[in-house]
C-alpha cells in the first residue's frame, strides 16, 4: 500500500515537472524581446473595473455549469444539492492548478464524497460535457472562421513573409547533438520516431489492458452509463439553455477585458470570438494553469487582429501579451478563490454524513 501510495507521489510530481517546463518554455518563447517597460506601463493604466465585471461573468460560469452537471446526473437516480455541485466542480478546477488534466477525476471524487455518486457515473458525464463544450467550441470557431477570417489569413501572409526572408535551416540544440553522432536525416529521424512512440503506446496500452482488464470493463461501464445519460435527459430545454448560458460567460469574460485596454477598447464583437478561440486553444496545451501557453496563444492571436485592421503586429504581440497578463491571473484567481472555499464547505458536508 505504501509503495503504490510513493509511486503515486512520484508520478504527480514528474507531472508537476513536466507541465511547469511547458509553462516555463511556452512563457520565454511569448516573452522573448519584449520591452517589460511597456506592459508595466499599460498594465498601470489599465481599467480594472471591466476586469471585476469579467470576473462575475467568470464565476457565473461555474454556477451554470454546477446546474447542468445536475441535470446529466438525474437520469442515473442521482439528485444532487446545487451548492455541492459547485464546490466539487469548484475543487476540481483548483487541482488543474496543480497537476493539469487532474480535475475531471478530482471534481468527481469530491462529488462521491459529498453525494456518494460513483466516481465511474459522474466521471462519465464530465466527459459527455467536454464533449459538448467541444461542440460549443466548434461553433465559435465557424463563427470566427465567417467574420474573422481575414485574420488568420492576415496572420499566415505576415508568417510566410517572415519564412522566406529566414529561409536558411539553423538546427536546434537537440537537432545539434544529432549532428554530433551521425545523424543528418532528420525528416526520417521524426518520422521513425513518431512510429517507436506509438507502438510504445500501444504496448503499454495492451499490458495494462491484459492485468487491469475487469476493473477496466468496469469502469468503462460506468462512464457509458454517464455519457448515456444525455439521451435520457427530462429537461433537454434546460440543458440546452444552461449551455448557452456556459460559454455567454465565457465569451464575456474574455470580451470584456478588452474594454480595459485604450488599444483594444475598440474591439468588435467578432474579435472576441476570435480571442475566445484563440485563448480556449492556448489552455489545450498541459501547462501549469495555462501559463506561457495561454500567454503565447494571446501574443500570436492579437498579431493577427492587429494586422488584420492594418496595423503593426508587433504592437499587436505586446497587446496580446498585455491583455494576457490580465485576463490569465483573473482565471487564476477565480479557481484560487472559489477552490479554496470548496475545500470547507466539502469537508462539511462530508462531516454531516459521517455523523
Amino acid at each position: 500500500m505504501e509503495r503504490k501510495q510513493s509511486n503515486k507521489t512520484v508520478k504527480s510530481f514528474i507531472t508537476v515537472i513536466i507541465s511547469l517546463a511547458f509553462a516555463g518554455f511556452f512563457l520565454w518563447l511569448a516573452l522573448k524581446g519584449l520591452d517589460f517597460k511597456v506592459i508595466k506601463k499599460s498594465l498601470a493604466k489599465a481599467n480594472y473595473i471591466w476586469v471585476a465585471f469579467a470576473a462575475v461573468f467568470a464565476i457565473l460560469a461555474y454556477w451554470f455549469r454546477a446546474i447542468r452537471w445536475n441535470l446529466l446526473l438525474e437520469p442515473m437516480g442521482h439528485k444532487i444539492s446545487n451548492s455541492n455541485s459547485l464546490w466539487s466542480l469548484s475543487f476540481g478546477y483548483l487541482m488543474n492548478l496543480t497537476i493539469p488534466r487532474s480535475g475531471e477525476l478530482a471534481r468527481a471524487t469530491a462529488l462521491y464524497g459529498v453525494e456518494k455518486v460513483p466516481v465511474d457515473k459522474s466521471f462519465g458525464t464530465i466527459i459527455l460535457e467536454r464533449v459538448v463544450d467541444l461542440a460549443c467550441m466548434v461553433v465559435f470557431l465557424g463563427l470566427t472562421l465567417i467574420f474573422k477570417f481575414d485574420a488568420i489569413l492576415s496572420f499566415y501572409d505576415f508568417v510566410v513573409e517572415n519564412k522566406n526572408e529566414k529561409d536558411v535551416f539553423e538546427p536546434n540544440y537537440f537537432e545539434r547533438q544529432l549532428m554530433n553522432i551521425g545523424i543528418v536525416n532528420f525528416d526520417n529521424f521524426y518520422f521513425y520516431l513518431q512510429i517507436a512512440l506509438l507502438l510504445i503506446f500501444l504496448i503499454c496500452i495492451f499490458i495494462f489492458y491484459k492485468y487491469k482488464k475487469e476493473a477496466l470493463i468496469k469502469i468503462g461501464k460506468g462512464i457509458l452509463q454517464g455519457l448515456m445519460s444525455i439521451f435520457k435527459l427530462k429537461e433537454k430545454g434546460k440543458f440546452i439553455l444552461y449551455t448557452i448560458g456556459i460559454w455567454v460567460s465565457y465569451y464575456f469574460a474574455a470580451y470584456l477585458v478588452c474594454f480595459s485596454l485604450p488599444e483594444t477598447s475598440d474591439f468588435s464583437i467578432a474579435d472576441g470570438f476570435f480571442i475566445i478561440v484563440v485563448g480556449t486553444l492556448g489552455m489545450i496545451i498541459p501547462a501549469s494553469g495555462g501559463i506561457g501557453a495561454f500567454n503565447l496563444a494571446m501574443k500570436f492571436g492579437f498579431m493577427a487582429l492587429f494586422l488584420s485592421m492594418g496595423k503593426s503586429a508587433e504592437l499587436g504581440g505586446e497587446m496580446g501579451l498585455i491583455y494576457s497578463f490580465i485576463s490569465l491571473p483573473l482565471q487564476i484567481v477565480v479557481m484560487l478563490v472559489m477552490g479554496l472555499i470548496s475545500i470547507p464547505m466539502l469537508a462539511k458536508e462530508r462531516a454531516k454524513i459521517n455523523q
